[in-house]
């Protein structure tokens, strides 16, 4: 998906109607943060090789743009238990690795608290829905834990997980 289609998509997304089993009352608008999404994960070391990839995509300028944007960030340990040889097949195949990525982002801002003791789907710029159980922490697609909740940006909020999302 080029940058064109995945403005388009996000375009649509924010104006969609609450996911499906989450809480229908959403914040409208991030409420902190002076950086945008793209500066919190350069500035934070354990998401270089999300920087990367993102770079990679030509998804900065995107990621970066005004938005409410909810991002469900891997650390580069998740990226490191992808198995042996995917990272470096997804950086050598643009549309695979934009695939990849717009599956980790919502048009929409989701902070914990609309994702707490919820049970739900979320939609992605990517257009499959990701999975959240709010209970007892908040886990999506069943394995992977958000592991710090809550990293406002001016464009919406991150989510670090413990994990890549792969769209299915």
């Amino acid at each position: 998906m080029d940058r064109r289609n995945f403005i388009t998509k996000t375009a649509g997304l924010v104006a969609a109607a609450p996911l499906a089993g989450l809480a229908t009352t959403l914040p409208a608008r991030a409420v902190t943060g002076s950086s945008n999404i793209v500066e919190l994960a350069v500035a934070t070391p354990d998401l270089s090789t999300l920087v990367t990839a993102v770079q990679a995509a030509g998804l900065v300028d995107t990621l970066a743009s005004p938005g409410n944007f909810t991002v469900f960030a891997p650390t580069n340990r998740a990226f490191a238990h992808l198995p042996a040889g995917t990272l470096d097949a997804l950086l050598a195949d643009i549309p695979a690795l934009t695939n990849v990525l717009t599956y980790h982002v919502s048009g929409d801002y989701y902070p914990a608290s609309a994702l707490a003791g919820q049970h739900g789907a979320i939609p992605t710029v990517q257009g499959s829905n990701i999975r959240v159980n709010g209970r007892n922490g908040v886990h999506l697609n069943g394995n992977v834990s958000v592991t710090t909740a809550d990293v406002f940006a001016s464009n919406g909020v991150v989510h670090i997980i413990d994990a890549v999302l792969l769209p299915h």
